[in-house]
């Protein structure tokens, strides 16, 4: 029987065993092919079993047909444990719930799929959480926890994943049940087994297994020597290598009811490390480490963020935080820690606030992220990532690390768990030729041998995978690796699971993921990729599956479309995926043809959310535009990309007309058998609404020098601040003329000389939106030659719609890498609120305070490309009492919530936040909405009128109220 057919026989028998999903297909077995590691591992299928019963009936259909099998959850997994070919179980699709939490025996019971924020939640009622919290704690699942034996960084306090088991049910290849209770009663051959294992092997493990806080390489033998025997604790870090959880009792620890931060500056790295014993004796929660490489990388990669402002003196920073029974207990136990240290930093700060707290947080928690990319493309890898030594020894063990460094002429820059002496670091490796890879291996080797030399451990918390599996030997006698093999085999004689990984393991240079993957597609993109020196198959690679795109918040902008169908092929990291397949051909067989990556991208919204939240900065929506470029290269396009795609065109026709005419257009978009005829022409959804476009547009207003509207006197003579070009976007001019007219009016009272482009200008996003990157280059060259001497002459161009304004900052680059005039639009392109907000004491001074209270929607592309700083400010300057949502993408998304067989998911994404928000507020608050989706997405949800920023300030200007 041929492996072809095999497989189909062992599809077509789990389809018939279980009631959750089988998928064999080649978009599935592509995006659970790589975890957050170097390695690939294309499985054999996905299957995502519905409860216990399903996966007992599944692992029997596997052990029928004698396939290897490999349970994961949220597959954030470093070293490689999360990929094999083997039939994958996904666990966090459906085994995901919280079944039980017992506050007096401190204790939940949680299914392997649960998330570990979930279960930190269900015990925040009781003033209780789960102890480990690694960096992904908003997406890893319990079970991979246990898997890898994670940590996080209150390890100081609260120990490992393995010091918070407290019983397990499991379920072994050959159908064999178990509860593990920890108590040593166990019965049965296996218990039995691991026992006698344990006994044997007492000297041994006493001897050579070494008392560290961070020993996470291996199997856990010290659980099964005598007097210490707990064989639910052995089996956690086993790596999905023996046993399959079905569902695990962990313990609740007291959590402190405030927290705050001390932020300790030191001269350098080396020194922050050599001061992690004096912070201990403070009895923190948590001691974290970060490198000035780390600062310096986020702020050259977003030069905008300011929470690194808030890090006091110093090129090495400890992030102490201390618990309290309240804020001010809490702030007065940080303050203590930064007390003591003082004779050995070169600053501290304190912070008790929370949302301050929370941002320095992130910059820690992302730092896998950040590292892997530099600004100029450049690529950093794991592999040698979280080594753990005594924490007494940590600051030699630094430096020593930085001269094995040096040696192989490699560069890493680091963070971690100092307080523990786990040392993370993402390394810039070659894993692309052969030398490169044999340096690769050398230098795991030497670093391994150091680590050791320090009485430390290959893994600190995410495991031997197959990146450390095969180091092993370095750090153990013989005597100790037999006995893993000897533990392996008594849960998993067959070595069905997870097999290579821990126990025989493959080797570390083997599988690499961009080694297998080599792109066989040609290079030669549309667009310029010019984080990634031009190269699109370098942009394929930019996802390391850290997976913050697949966290179920019910806020934030990343990834809207995975928020509402929960599919991986819908996330960012599965659309990766997906892509890098592609370019290689050797699962996604069909290149720019591929069906699989066209159903994957249909429900991108290119909102850009990922391009600014994902840690390495991935843009889903130019990778979008570049497939849809190739795929409809000389071929028929979507009705949808000739109608909304090229909608300036037609809208440029439309402003021609008579306002009469204009007038008889809207009301025959009303008549419903003529406009069912006009969106199934144009591929618009037939729930939706065709926008009514305005009688006139304000360019066409300007040129009949219609007067302004008149605000407040500023007290400005008129034009003393020289000109500005306000760049009359398509849909504030055709639509919402008098958002321009508000505009120009403020400006005007700002003593601004307001000028319009000479003709009619365009940024090209809807032609770059679908894919149409020519059309897109000559629009927007087109308009750059029409405002070309206002650029030249230094003046600054005003943007009044986001995404346009957005375009002109970002997009321009793409299509027009060599116009020098491009480096001009980034430069003078400001928002409205960018200008405003050099004017924040003048408006101030002339609004007052009372102009009302305001919902604000901040557009996708503006959170992503622009910031919105400025507009809370300004918000503020005209005394307006703002709430910023954070409601994500408003699910209109340009062309996209228009579109066909979209409208469901658009609304879905509006329902997450925004409209219960606006339904909720008081009809006196107004929505604030700069962006002309947000509004139309409003607006056709028939809850209010939105307005934009520039109305608001003119009305406060005039002494009305905004809303």
């Amino acid at each position: 029987m041929s492996g072809t057919t095999a497989y189909r026989a062992l599809e077509s028998d789990l389809r018939a065993a279980i009631g959750g999903e089988v998928r064999f297909d080649a978009a599935s077995r592509a995006m659970w092919s790589a975890d957050a590691s170097n390695y690939r591992g294309v499985p054999i299928g996905v299957i995502s079993p519905l409860d216990a019963t399903d996966v007992e009936a599944a692992m029997a259909v596997c052990r029928e047909h004698d396939v290897p099998v490999l349970p994961v959850g949220s597959r954030t997994s470093i070293a490689g444990q999360a990929v094999n070919t083997a039939v994958a179980f996904d666990f966090r699709a459906h085994m995901n719930a919280i079944v039980s939490v017992d506050p007096d025996a401190r204790t939940a019971t949680v299914q392997p799929g649960a998330v570990c924020d979930a279960v930190r939640d269900a015990g925040k009622p009781h003033g209780l959480t789960f102890g480990p919290d690694p960096s992904t704690h908003n997406r890893c699942s319990i079970g991979g926890m246990i898997g890898n034996n994670a940590c996080g960084s209150h390890s100081v306090a609260w120990g490992k994943t393995v010091d918070n088991v407290r019983s397990l049910d499991v379920l072994t290849y050959r159908g064999e049940r178990l509860t593990l209770c920890g108590d040593g009663t166990e019965i049965g051959a296996i218990p039995d087994a691991l026992r006698t294992l344990g006994a044997d092997l007492a000297p041994e493990v006493e001897r050579h297994v070494p008392e560290l806080t961070r020993r996470v390489s291996g199997y856990n033998l010290d659980q099964l020597v005598p007097g210490n025997v707990n064989l639910a604790k052995a089996l956690v870090g086993t790596e999905g290598t023996c046993a399959t959880i079905l569902s695990a009792t962990v313990d609740l620890v007291e959590s402190p009811p405030a927290r705050a931060l001390a932020v300790l500056g030191f001269p350098d790295a080396y020194h922050a490390a050599d001061h992690v014993m004096t912070v201990r004796e403070q009895r923190p929660l948590t001691i974290e480490g970060m490198d000035a490489g780390l600062i310096a990388s986020l702020r050259a990669l977003r030069p905008d963020e300011t929470t690194s402002r808030m890090l006091p003196e110093g090129k090495g920073w400890l992030y102490v935080e201390t618990g309290g029974e309240d804020r001010a207990a809490a702030e007065a136990a940080a303050q203590a820690v930064a007390d003591a240290m003082k004779p050995y930093t070169v600053g501290a700060v304190v912070v008790a606030e929370p949302e301050q707290m929370a941002a320095l947080w992130r910059v820690r928690e992302e730092g896998a992220g950040l590292l892997t990319r530099s600004p100029d493309g450049g690529e950093a890898w794991p592999g040698w990532e979280d080594a753990a030594v005594p924490p007494e020894r940590f600051g030699a063990y630094l430096r020593e690390f930085d001269e094995v460094l040096r040696k192989h002429g490699r560069k890493g820059i680091y963070y971690g768990h100092f307080g523990d002496g786990c040392l993370h670091v993402r390394i810039d490796f070659d894993l692309l030729t052969t030398p490169g890879i044999a340096n690769f291996r050398a230098f795991m080797t030497d670093a391994a041998d150091l680590v050791v030399a320090h009485g430390g451990s290959l893994s600190g918390e995410h495991g031997d995978g197959q990146a450390r599996a095969e180091l092993l030997p370095r750090m153990y006698p013989p005597q100790i690796i037999a006995g893993f093999e000897r533990f392996k085999e008594i849960w998993d004689p067959d070595d069905r699971m997870n097999p290579g990984r821990v126990v025989r393991p493959a080797r570390m240079d083997e599988n690499l993921r961009v080694q297998l993957g080599m792109p066989t597609l040609p290079d030669e993109p549309k667009l310029a990729f010019g984080h990634d020196r031009g190269s699109f198959h370098r942009a394929t690679r930019r996802c390391l599956g850290v997976g913050k795109c697949v966290v179920d918040t019910g806020s934030g902008v990343m990834c809207p479309s995975w928020n509402v169908t929960q599919e991986e092929k819908h996330s960012t990291r599965g659309r990766a995926r997906l892509l890098f397949e592609m370019a290689n051909g050797q699962i996604i067989t069909d290149g720019w043809r591929s069906d699989e990556v066209a159903e994957s991208l249909d429900l991108c919204l290119s909102c850009k959310g990922c391009k600014s939240d994902c840690p390495v900065g991935v843009d889903m929506a130019a990778y979008k535009t570049e497939f849809l470029a190739h795929r409809y290269h000389r071929r028929l396009r979507p009705r949808s990309h000739y109608s909304m795609g090229a909608l300036p065109r037609w809208l440029r026709v439309v402003g021609r007309l008579p306002a009469a005419a204009v007038d008889g257009l809207n009301r025959l978009a009303r008549v419903p058998l003529l406009a069912k005829v006009a969106k199934k022409a144009g591929g618009i959804d037939s729930r939706r609404s065709i926008p009514p476009i305005a009688r006139e547009t304000y360019t066409a207003r300007a040129a009949k020098g219609v007067p302004i509207s008149q605000v407040a006197d500023l007290g400005v003579e008129a034009g003393s601040r020289g000109p500005l070009l306000l760049w009359t976007d398509t849909f504030t001019d055709h639509f919402d003329p008098d958002i321009a007219a508000d505009a120009v009016a403020v400006l005007t009272a700002l003593g601004y000389r307001v000028q319009l482009p000479p003709r009619t200008v365009c940024c090209g996003l809807t032609w770059i939106s679908t894919g149409q990157v020519a059309a897109a280059r000559r629009v927007l060259a087109r308009s750059l030659r029409a405002i070309g001497p206002a650029l030249d002459a230094g003046v600054p161009v005003v943007g009044l719609e986001p995404s346009c304004t957005a375009a002109l900052r970002s997009d321009a680059a793409e299509l027009l890498p060599h116009e020098p005039r491009v480096k001009l639009l980034q430069q003078q392109v400001k928002t409205f609120a960018e200008l405003l907000a050099r004017h924040a004491d003048e408006l101030s001074a002339a609004a007052g305070a009372g102009n009302g209270a305001a919902l604000v929607q901040i557009h996708c592309h503006q959170h992503a490309e622009l910031g919105s700083e400025p507009d809370r400010a300004v918000l503020a300057a005209l005394g307006v009492d703002a709430t910023v949502l954070d409601s994500g993408c408003c699910g209109l998304a340009g062309n996209f919530g228009f579109e066909d067989g979209h409208y469901d998911v658009s609304m879905a994404c509006a329902e997450r936040a925004l409209l219960p928000a606006v339904r909720a507020a008081d009809e006196s608050v107004a929505l604030l909405a700069d962006g002309y989706s947000c509004r139309t997405q409003v607006r056709q949800a028939g809850e209010r009128e939105p307005v934009h920023l520039a109305q608001i300030a003119a009305r406060a200007l005039r002494g009305a109220d905004p809303a």
